[in-house]
């Protein structure tokens, strides 16, 4: 198996902010590497760190300690013109868009290119391409206020591909749209990733959008990496306080289970077309009440929790449990009050 060849390497990496009422550690001892080609998820509560993370990489803010390599270069070593040739090969998209609303979508792609020097008649061709490719090529003479949210950050991803990054950094790019339309915006970066082989960086608070697309993702809580792993594996068995916070959220927490024994099973990549739940009901001929289900189908894999009560007959309970373990499904009991 081919080796996987680094594209970001974050050594022992902080940055502390000093303003009037004192210092602020946004980020302390950030250890993490990012392989050629991935996407990959960045996701944490507000305020924990990952936008100052994600703009720490393009050295739009410059860390206070430890070292940032981006393919083979160390970013802090960079002459200021050769940080801007570096910048170059990544790419950015926003929250907000960030489009130049006196512009039509076509001019939006052009603008990073005119910054490069590149010829008129060379940058609109090449916008044009780009326009297509995000599926866009009728709205080329559009401005920003005619396109819906959308089409506003499908501009913003041409645009940032104007340049040919190898890296494609998207900082809460889902954030401001509705779930339909995050779900188009996120099948169109796969596609790119597959097409192209750019890495994508993917900035988020929300893990919905981390199991839609990434690879591999790190927590981060409080300034520091709580935790990376493959996405199925986070999500299946998270190993940090947080990391459960994120994938068993409090607000679905279970509060009366009656007294009855309950029973969490745990999905964690078995075929999405296996009746788990109503072949065990079949087999030890009882039933259960489910009390809290979160699955996903990804790719035709199941992953996600459901919560069961299990029945008051202390034997049928247990031969539910034997079956369960007996069939290879990850389960565990749960305490009243847990999800």
């Amino acid at each position: 198996m081919e080796q996987q060849k680094p594209i970001i390497e974050l050594k022992n990496m902080s940055k502390t902010f000093y303003g009037k009422n004192g210092e602020v550690h946004a980020l302390d001892g950030i250890d993490l590497t990012i392989y050629e080609g991935e996407i990959f998820g960045i996701i944490g509560m507000s305020g924990a760190g990952k936008s100052t993370l994600v703009r720490c990489i393009n050295f739009l803010e410059k860390p206070t300690g430890g070292e940032v390599v981006v393919a083979g270069q160390t970013m802090g070593s960079l002459s200021e013109k050769q940080l801007n040739e570096a910048r170059r090969k990544m790419g950015m998209i926003f929250q907000q868009f960030n489009l130049l609303m006196q512009r039509t979508a076509l001019k939006n792609v052009c603008f990073p290119m005119e910054i490069a020097g590149v010829p008129k008649a060379q940058a609109e061709s090449r916008a044009k391409e780009l326009l297509e490719l995000v599926g866009l090529s009728e709205r080329a003479d559009a401005y920003p206020a005619q396109l819906s949210g959308g089409q506003k950050q499908r501009v913003a991803i041409a645009r940032a591909l104007a340049t040919n990054p190898q890296v494609l950094l998207c900082d809460e790019a889902t954030s401001a749209l509705d779930p339909d339309t995050t779900r188009g915006v996120l099948a169109l970066l796969k596609e790119i990733n597959k097409k192209l082989g750019i890495t994508i960086v993917i900035i988020t608070h929300e893990m919905s959008v981390i199991e839609e697309i990434c690879t591999r993702v790190a927590i981060i809580d409080e300034s520091r990496i709580a935790e990376v792993g493959l996405t199925e594996d986070v999500f299946t068995s998270p190993q940090s306080a947080i990391g459960r916070r994120l994938v068993y959220p409090e607000d679905h927490t279970v509060q009366h289970f009656g007294g009855s024994r309950c029973c969490r099973i745990v999905f964690d990549g078995r075929s999405s077309f296996e009746p788990v739940i109503a072949n065990m009901v079949l087999e030890c001929r009882a039933p259960v009440n489910i009390l809290f289900a979160d699955t996903k189908n990804i790719d035709g894999q199941a992953f996600g929790q459901i919560i069961v009560q299990l029945p008051e007959d202390e034997l049928t309970a247990k031969r539910m449990l034997v079956y369960l373990k007996e069939h290879g499904i990850k389960a565990e009991e749960v305490a009243e009050h847990a999800v």
